[in-house]
C-alpha cells in the first residue's frame, strides 16, 4: 500500500511539472527549445552570446513551476544549428527573427521575457521591434540598453592578482593552440570569481564558460557595434512594466541599470545585496521573490 501511495505521489508531480524539448527545422537552420512548467509564457534568453541555454535549466525549471517557461539555444549554439556561420548569419535582427519563428511555433499571442547578460540587450532590442508581443520585461543583470554600456564592464577588476595572472596564463595557452575542455576549464576557473559572491559556484560557473564559441561572440559583438546598438530612444515609449534586478556586486555597473530604470517609464529596479552576476545562484531566495512578486504585481500568475 506505501509503495503504490508513493507511486501515486510520484505520478503526480510529473505532471504538475514537465519538460519537453522540441526542434524547428528551418531552410538552413534548426532552433531548439524547452519547454518547462504550464502557465503563462516566459522566455528566458540567455547570456552569451555564442553561449547555448544549457546553464538555464536551473532557473527555468524553478520559475516553471508557476510559469511556462521556454529557453532556447541562440542560433548556432547547443543543438540550434545553422548551415553557415559568418557575418551574414550572425546579426541582431536574425536573433530576433528566431525568437518569433519560436513564439509563433507554439502559438504564444504575447509572453514575459527574462534577458539575462547579453540576454538582457537583445531582450531590449526585441522591444523596440516587437514591443506588443511582450507583456511584462524583465532584464536580468542586463548589458545595457545600447552597446556603447559595455565599454565600462571590467570583468577582471573584480578578480585578485593572482587570479589574473593565471586567468591570462590559460588564455595564452588557448591562443596558441590548446583547446582541451582542461585549457578551457582552468581559464574558466580563475575567471568565474568575477560573477559570483558565493564562490561554492566556481566549478559551475567555469564549465559554463568552456562552451563560449568565440567566433559567434566577436561576430554578433561586430554587428552590434555596425549597427550602433542604442535601444534607449526607442524604449522611452516603452508601457509594459519591467523589472530591472541585479547584484550590489556584479561585473555590470549599477549606472547601466540605473540609466535603464530611468529610461523604461513603467519599471522597478531592484539592487540585490552580496550578490554578483548570477543572482539565482548568490541570493536565489531574494532573487526568485523578487521576480515573483513582480510578476503577482502586475496580475502574472
Amino acid at each position: 500500500m506505501r509503495l503504490i501511495i508513493f507511486l501515486l505521489i510520484l505520478l503526480s508531480s510529473m505532471e504538475s511539472f514537465t519538460q519537453n524539448e522540441q526542434l524547428i527545422t528551418l531552410e538552413n537552420s534548426k532552433i531548439s527549445f524547452t519547454v518547462f512548467g504550464k502557465g503563462t509564457p516566459l522566455l528566458i534568453i540567455n547570456g552569451g552570446p555564442g553561449m547555448n541555454s544549457q546553464g538555464f535549466s536551473d532557473l527555468a525549471k524553478e520559475l516553471g513551476k508557476t510559469h511556462k517557461v521556454i529557453t532556447y539555444d541562440q542560433r548556432g549554439t547547443g543543438k540550434s544549428k545553422i548551415d553557415v556561420i559568418n557575418s551574414n548569419t550572425m546579426t541582431l535582427d536574425l536573433m530576433l527573427e528566431d525568437i518569433e519563428t519560436i513564439r509563433k511555433h507554439i502559438n504564444v499571442k504575447e509572453w514575459v521575457i527574462l534577458g539575462h547578460s547579453f540576454g538582457g540587450m537583445l531582450a531590449s532590442y526585441y522591444a523596440t521591434k516587437f514591443p506588443k508581443r511582450i507583456k511584462a520585461l524583465i532584464l536580468s543583470s542586463s548589458g545595457g540598453l545600447d552597446v556603447k554600456s559595455l565599454s565600462s564592464i571590467q570583468i577582471t577588476s573584480k578578480l585578485t592578482q593572482k587570479q589574473r595572472d593565471s586567468l591570462s596564463y590559460w588564455t595564452n595557452k588557448i591562443r596558441r593552440g590548446d583547446t582541451s575542455y582542461h585549457a578551457k576549464f582552468q581559464r574558466g576557473k580563475y575567471l568565474a570569481p568575477a560573477y559570483l559572491r558565493d564562490q561554492s559556484h566556481i566549478k559551475r560557473i567555469a564549465h559554463r564558460l568552456t562552451q563560449v564559441n568565440f567566433e559567434i561572440n566577436q561576430l554578433i559583438f561586430q554587428n552590434m557595434n555596425a549597427i550602433d546598438l542604442d535601444c534607449s530612444d526607442h524604449l522611452k515609449s516603452f508601457q509594459k512594466p519591467v523589472l530591472i534586478i541585479q547584484g550590489k556586486q556584479d561585473i555590470i555597473p549599477i549606472e547601466i541599470s540605473q540609466k535603464a530604470h530611468r529610461t523604461f517609464p513603467n519599471s522597478t529596479l531592484k539592487i540585490i545585496p552580496n550578490s554578483g552576476h548570477y543572482g539565482w545562484l548568490d541570493q536565489p531566495k531574494i532573487y526568485y521573490k523578487s521576480i515573483s512578486d513582480f510578476l503577482k504585481s502586475i496580475n502574472i500568475y
